[in-house]
């Protein structure tokens, strides 16, 4: 996670001709969209913004994260090992099924490249999939008549949205889905029990999530560094190093451990015990707060691990960092309470506030 120095990847040394050349060849679509995601990345890490490269190939940004997100998913599952139909499958098409699989652990990424192929699902269907296989994987207690994995995983998923619908014809909907998905004789019968029992079983919604976004300029955060206490000499003075901002948080990296952001003074910022801040895509939380996949920053509180039904938190599982909201004590680790998700600020002319004055006519 964001935070230390190994976080911020350094520069790829790639001259001027090889960046063109590899432009080039992706403006030209040449190869697989696998060798797509690999030469956005190589861009990228070599200092071409996302929007740059969209201007000169034609990628879209969000699309460039796909493909760099989905080629590292392929590369994960192909280490495991897939039957020859997955691969050939994917190296063809599904860039967009991929991608929703980056939230698994990587033997779910291929349960459920298997059966996607196996059950020739779109990019719904495998969103759908990655999500059922990601809750089945959180609960402690597997549910003994859905043994079959990780096909009943797929039916428990809708199983238990059906139990929530109260609109009968969505109701059915789902247990039909349900019912395509049952591998044991149980969960069949457990799912075919819905036809006839219409109880609608109520369930605890999740909080909406804390998100706020930078709106003026005065807003934006810039880190200063402090040089220390006058009196001091020019030599204590000259010193001091030039911070490095980096991206839309003016994030500050220096030669010691460690980096720093700025947030404005909101009161939850200033009533955290121990805070921590983190970079994460909005497609990496629970839940959806933009219609685009952008860069946001979570702030967290590590003093703070008490859970309670109207917060989310950073809970530790298989080894990796995740935010999360349970309707219940979980399990599994928490490390701190979510207290906000920063949005950056709509820059419509980054230039404006560089000027000293501007004047309406």
């Amino acid at each position: 996670m964001a935070g230390t120095p190994s976080d911020f990847q350094p520069p790829e040394e790639m001259d001027d001709a090889a960046a063109q050349a590899l432009l080039t060849s992706l403006r030209r679509k040449e190869g697989t969209w696998i060798d797509w995601g690999d030469g956005c990345q190589r861009l990228q890490k070599a200092g071409l913004a996302p929007q740059q490269i969209f201007e000169a190939t034609g990628i879209e940004p969000i699309h460039q994260n796909q493909i760099i997100v989905a080629a590292q998913v392929f590369r994960s599952i192909l280490g495991q090992g897939v039957a020859e139909a997955v691969q050939t499958r994917f190296e063809k098409t599904g860039s967009d099924s991929l991608y929703e699989f980056r939230v698994l652990s990587v033997e779910d990424r291929v349960a459920a490249a298997e059966l996607v192929v196996e059950r020739e699902l779109n990019s719904e269907g495998s969103k759908d999939v990655a999500r059922a296989l990601k809750d089945f994987s959180r609960l402690s207690r597997p549910p003994e008549a859905f043994p079959e994995y990780p096909t009943d995983a797929v039916a428990y998923h809708y199983w238990r949205l059906a139990r929530q619908q109260g609109d009968l014809q969505e109701r059915s909907r789902l247990i039909a889905q349900g019912l395509q998905f049952a591998a044991s004789p149980s969960a069949r019968k457990k799912i075919e029990k819905l036809l006839t029992d219409f109880t609608v079983t109520k369930v605890k919604q999740a909080p909406l999530m804390p998100t706020y976004r930078l709106e003026t300029a005065s807003e934006v955060p810039r880190i200063v560094p402090v040089a220390g206490k006058m009196p001091m000499s020019p030599s204590d003075l000259q010193a001091v190093p030039m911070p490095d901002e980096e991206g839309v948080f003016r994030i500050v990296k220096f030669s010691g451990v460690g980096a720093w952001v700025a947030l404005p003074g909101w009161q939850a910022v200033y009533a955290a015990e121990d805070p921590v801040a983190l970079l994460m895509n909005t497609d990496d939380l629970p839940v959806e707060i933009a219609e685009t996949n952008e860069e946001v920053l979570v702030l967290v509180d590590r003093r703070d691990r008490t859970w309670n039904e109207f917060s989310y938190f950073l809970q530790e599982e298989n080894e990796s960092l995740s935010v999360v909201w349970s309707p219940d004590a979980p399990e599994q680790k928490l490390v701190g309470r979510v207290l906000l998700v920063l949005r950056p600020q709509r820059v419509l002319d980054e230039d404006f506030n560089k000027e000293l004055w501007q004047l309406e006519e």
